[in-house]
């Protein structure tokens, strides 16, 4: 599979999955589009290497996923876009009566409309080239649900509904919608969690990663961020021309339960 002279837009990409399948799409042979609210030299340089290790152009542009201008400017800033990975989410646990209120409004802004804000503005450049993928980072929390994470289970529900909307609108063109629906992936963020929670179950740190943190996942496996960028390389293959509409869940077994 190759994806020479097409342009990836990756956006929350400068760590954990983000950037584990911006380094796949970039292996693939595509140029890539960087993205976080930060924008420093480390961003720039983070996009620097990934674009020399693989022989592709890699830039890092800045954009705020919680506001839909800068959503919408991303991609115009990128000039081109066959394909739009949208990843960017955060997380908040709390008992809804306790969820603050601010904190609610930023993770539905971050984590579904910035998919929808991107999405508008990259159609239209898809339709342009002829071809195009959409592919929503969205999460075993958009097919089942855990308490405490109301905002999050809520946004990443109704990037799976968007994505069958993409699709049917899009189902007669050369372009599909895809949602990847990962359960955990060993990212760093996940992995700077195990030490404490070990040390709140009292248990080995073995222990709190098979009974705890990956107690709903069967596999008693992580994920890892190379499994879900080469899932999203298939995705954008030839082979998935009509593959449209709908979740592939990389989740080690959580939604089979």
């Amino acid at each position: 599979m190759s994806l020479k002279g097409k342009t990836a837009i990756i956006t929350g990409s400068n760590s954990g999955i983000g950037l584990g399948v911006a380094r796949e799409l970039a292996r693939a042979g595509a140029s890539v589009v960087l993205n976080s609210f930060t924008d420093n030299d480390e961003d720039h340089k983070l996009a620097e290497d990934l674009g020399k290790e693989f022989g592709v152009e890699a830039r890092y542009i800045q954009a705020d996923m919680s506001k839909a201008e800068e959503c919408r400017a991303l991609i115009e800033k990128a000039g081109a876009c066959d394909v739009l990975v949208n990843n960017a989410g955060i997380q908040h646990v709390a008992p809804i009566q306790d969820f603050p209120t601010e904190t609610w409004d930023a993770i539905i802004a971050i984590n579904m409309n910035s998919a929808f804000h991107c999405t508008a503005a990259a159609l239209p450049m898809m339709r342009r080239a002829g071809w195009g993928r959409v592919v929503n980072i969205a999460s075993a929390h958009g097919l089942t649900a855990s308490p405490y994470k109301s905002a999050y289970v809520t946004a990443k529900h109704g990037v799976v509904g968007m994505t069958k909307v993409v699709a049917l609108e899009t189902a007669k063109e050369p372009i599909t919608a895809n949602a990847i629906c990962p359960g955990y992936v060993k990212t760093p963020l996940v992995e700077a969690q195990i030490p404490d929670t070990a040390k709140e179950y009292n248990m080995t740190e073995e222990e709190a990663i098979e009974k705890v943190i990956l107690d709903r996942q069967p596999s008693k496996d992580f994920a890892t961020v190379e499994q879900i960028g080469g899932t999203a390389v298939f995705l954008c293959s030839d082979a998935a021309d009509q593959i449209t509409g709908t979740t592939i869940s990389v989740d080690g077994g959580w939604t089979a339960l």
